[in-house]
């Protein structure tokens, strides 16, 4: 599995009202007007929002005032305009009230976070647009394979900057030229992009590249020797490689390699418009180069492949199928609007085509859709209709793969992405049920209820089941016939459990990428899914199964893992070396699996991490390894309850250990209580014991005291603010202090005492204006992230530079006079 390019596409499912989903998906219009998409792009935008709801309603003012829609008359908006606004408030309020903060990743490591936890190596061989997508993993060997723009890279898995080597092979300087002649791109486009690295044998790696609009094929020869690896490119011995690669380098594709075979999904010319199956390569003796029928427009249309992957259907080889899956422009909608769908086909690796009819053509090709949906009432499902990535889970019986598959929706103005997972008996049951029928391109795809020829259509040639038929080329002509206009299964492929094991919707980041390793934790199994994003970054997410079957979704890290962000184009897993290798436009980097230290010194961190990677083992948080020997290791994936795991919470929740600080504010002035949780799944809640008093009250959020996600800020500070202020985070039911914060007001009057100043009678409105003015600043640091501390301090600094000038009054002009007179003194003018 390899080379999984993303598209964003146009078309529009239908919505759904069902499950824990963000409300802003409920608003589905096929005929919504721009005016209306624009409204719901921007009151979906602010919902992200977290200051509070009296900023969100001051957001929703301003965009009144300044986003009214082209032709909408301020004083009469049509019905439907009128619905979608008050929709979309009623939304925004919903969303101001409460968030659930399950979708939320518990914790958020920044590049910089990465590398000073050792646990990110970014390649320095990294590069702008070199286009990082093709990976071939050698873990026998431990080296992978990298296929960039010009070149290919041998690296070490265990540190990708350690005993490296590279190929240079650029295009042809004609085939350069002639590509810069079609009107391509010289850097994106004209250049030898590598798209097919598969191990052809012990020794060799076949090898494809654009070769700028003209792909070329070759092999790289590693040597017998395990230790001393050869790594040498024959550049005099290329062949075409067309039907094996893909002539534009963005283009999705996939490839694999089975018993000497190139299997390749991919558009067979130049413009891109003829789309195919393809078989090539094999022994000489036996080669049987086969492809997709062009004159059926039944079979494919526009595919985009995603993966190919050799399963065997059952113990005898003549069973062994090819599968793949792809996105296309679906034929089975009845309006005139191109619909994306989702597909999985399969092929019989014994096919070689048709005796009379289908002659080097696939005789066994099948397809059936993949349905990726959330339920809704009354048939009204969430769709997630473009398949971004797949990857097989390998178990113990290999005929029987676990399938994950990411998909997103077709919509431009509703983003959603969605995890789905399939069962090889689940599709091998549609792909033996009933066949899908179609009188003409005008009709729709009915359920075939007409006559089946012997053998089935799809069904593998072999002597075990027929001795009459050997071959593909044996089978009657009705089926092949047959096989030719009833390509489509009729019934869909459902997810497991009808449903996502992951969802995500109104985030500004669409996943891409998939990977999934299948962890053994102190209370089970768990497949941990690693997904890339279209924003760069990594979740670490996990499904975690619970009473009555009921699913929650746990998002454990969110991880940027390039400097500067760019789409993941590709994910690979070392099992061995428990490395994630990803690959980007512009870089390539290695990512532990786990980062155990990372959560916290205390055994109730380690637990509320919920990483089945990671245990508490007595002194640390460390990696969990499953062993016969029972050890005091303490862990709680399924729960996150460090009460029933750690012996010492009780005694550290009724001490309240936690970070103690003293705070001084000024009267009249605005002081920011900082408290910002590790992990942000958390709820905070402040608790406050003012002075004199021996009672704690629960601190309400009110016109002068606000609660923002870093803290609480108190404007004008009073003397009945003096007072011990309780940080506590909830976490599940585990509740416990964060930081215990000791307020101390000095008054006014003192500070006037300690230093004077010349205008006496204006100093208290002075502190209370800037009070507000800094309120504000406050305000803008922490509700804009673009906003840094450094560029707050920076403009405080000209603020009271400024405000020093204007109140020097005489004092300031008498020095500006000196000045003046010193300059004249020392530029006199020359006599003339």
């Amino acid at each position: 599995m390899q080379n999984r390019k993303t598209q964003a596409n146009q078309s529009e499912p239908p919505l759904s009202r069902d499950q824990n989903v963000s409300p802003s998906i409920f608003f589905h219009n096929e005929n919504r007007s721009r005016c209306e998409a624009g409204w719901m792009e921007r009151m979906a935008e602010s919902t992200k929002t977290s200051v509070g709801l009296t900023k969100k309603r001051q957001v929703f003012r301003n965009m009144k005032r300044k986003h009214n829609c082209e032709g909408m008359n301020r004083a009469s908006v049509s019905k439907p305009q009128l619905l979608c606004l008050l929709l979309f408030w009623g939304i925004l309020l919903f969303s101001a009230e409460g968030t659930s903060k399950h979708h939320v990743p518990r914790l958020k490591l920044s590049y910089k976070d990465l590398l000073l936890s050792n646990s990110c190596i970014p390649f320095l061989g990294s590069a702008e647009g070199l286009d990082f997508r093709t990976l071939l993993l050698d873990e026998e060997r431990g080296h992978l394979l990298l296929g960039a723009k010009d070149h290919i890279f041998l690296l070490s898995l265990v540190d990708l900057n350690k005993n490296g080597n590279k190929i240079f092979w650029p295009a042809a300087k004609e085939k350069v030229d002639l590509c810069k002649l079609a009107g391509k791109d010289a850097h994106t486009d004209c250049a030898n992009f590598i798209r097919v690295l598969q191990p052809y044998n012990k020794t060799h790696v076949y090898v494809c590249g654009t070769g700028a609009f003209h792909p070329v094929c070759g092999y790289i020869d590693l040597g017998t020797h395990k230790e001393d690896v050869m790594f040498r490119f024959n550049t005099h011995h290329l062949e075409s490689g067309r039907l094996k690669c893909p002539f534009d380098p963005q283009q999705p594709f996939a490839s694999v390699m089975a018993d000497g075979y190139l299997y390749s999904g991919t558009a067979s010319d130049f413009l891109g418009k003829d789309t195919a199956l393809t078989r090539s390569l094999g022994a000489s003796q036996d080669q049987h180069c086969i492809r997709t029928d062009m004159s059926e427009h039944y079979w494919l249309n526009g595919a985009k492949f995603i993966g190919i992957f050799p399963i065997p259907d059952t113990y005898n080889p003549d069973d062994d199928k090819i599968y793949f899956f792809f996105r296309e422009v679906s034929q089975e909608s009845s309006t005139s609007e191109r619909a994306i769908l989702s597909y999985v086909g399969r092929v019989c690796q014994n096919d070689i085509g048709g005796q009379r009819s289908l002659i080097n053509k696939w005789t066994t090709f099948l397809k059936a859709r993949l349905v990726c949906s959330i339920p809704g009432p009354e048939g009204a499902d969430t769709h997630f209709d473009e398949l971004q990535d797949i990857f097989l889970l390998s178990t113990r019986d290999e005929t029987n793969p676990v399938v994950y598959g990411v998909f997103t929706t077709t919509s431009s103005v509703f983003k959603g992405s969605a995890v789905c997972v399939y069962s090889m008996a689940d599709i091998r049951a549609v792909f033996s049920g009933y066949y899908a029928h179609k009188e003409s391109v005008d009709h729709r795809w009915v359920q075939y209820d007409g006559r089946i020829p012997y053998p089935r259509p799809g069904t593998c040639p072999s002597r075990t089941y027929d001795p009459t038929v050997k071959t593909t080329r044996d089978f009657p002509d009705d089926v092949i016939s047959f096989i030719k206009r009833h390509p489509l299964m009729h019934r869909a492929v459902q997810p497991v459990g009808r449903a996502p094991v992951f969802t995500q919707v109104n985030v500004d980041h669409r996943l891409t990428q998939i990977v999934v390793d299948r962890v053994t934790a102190e209370d089970g199994q768990y497949d941990v899914l690693f997904l890339g994003t279209d924003a760069g970054t990594v979740l670490k997410v996990l499904s975690i199964t619970k009473e009555k079957w009921d699913m929650e979704e746990v998002i454990l890290e969110e991880l940027q893992v390039f400097k500067h962000p760019s789409p993941i184009l590709t994910m690979e897993m070392s099992p061995k070396q428990q490395q994630l290798y990803i690959g980007s436009r512009d870089g390539l980097a290695q990512l532990s699996l786990h980062r155990c230290h990372t959560y916290g010194k205390a055994c109730a961190d380690c637990c509320l991490a919920r990483d089945p990677y990671c245990a508490w083992d007595g002194n640390s948080c460390s990696r969990y390894t499953p062993t016969s020997k029972r050890r005091a290791r303490r862990q709680d994936v399924k729960y996150g309850d460090p009460i029933t795991q750690c012996w010492d919470v009780e005694d550290s929740l009724s001490l309240e250990t936690g970070d103690e600080k003293v705070i001084f504010g000024i009267e009249f002035n605005s002081t920011f209580l900082e408290c910002v949780p590790k992990s942000q799944q958390a709820s905070i809640r402040w608790f406050v014991q003012r002075s004199g008093e021996e009672h704690r009250e629960e601190l309400k959020p009110d016109e002068r005291v606000f609660k923002t996600e870093y803290g609480l800020l108190i404007r004008s500070l009073q003397k009945k603010d003096t007072g011990t202020y309780y940080c506590k985070a909830q976490e599940h039911t585990f509740v416990h202090t964060i930081v215990k914060l000791n307020l101390n007001v000095i008054e006014n009057g003192q500070m006037e005492n300690s230093h004077r100043v010349e205008e006496e009678p204006s100093r208290t409105r002075d502190l209370q204006a800037e009070s507000r003015l800094r309120y504000k600043d406050y305000l803008q640091l922490l509700s804009s992230p673009s906003f840094s501390l450094d560029e707050y301090c920076e403009q405080m600094w000209h603020r009271e530079k400024k405000r020093q000038r204007n109140k020097g009054g005489p004092k300031w002009k008498h020095v500006q006079e000196i000045k003046k007179k010193r300059n004249r003194r020392h530029h006199q003018p020359s006599s003339t």
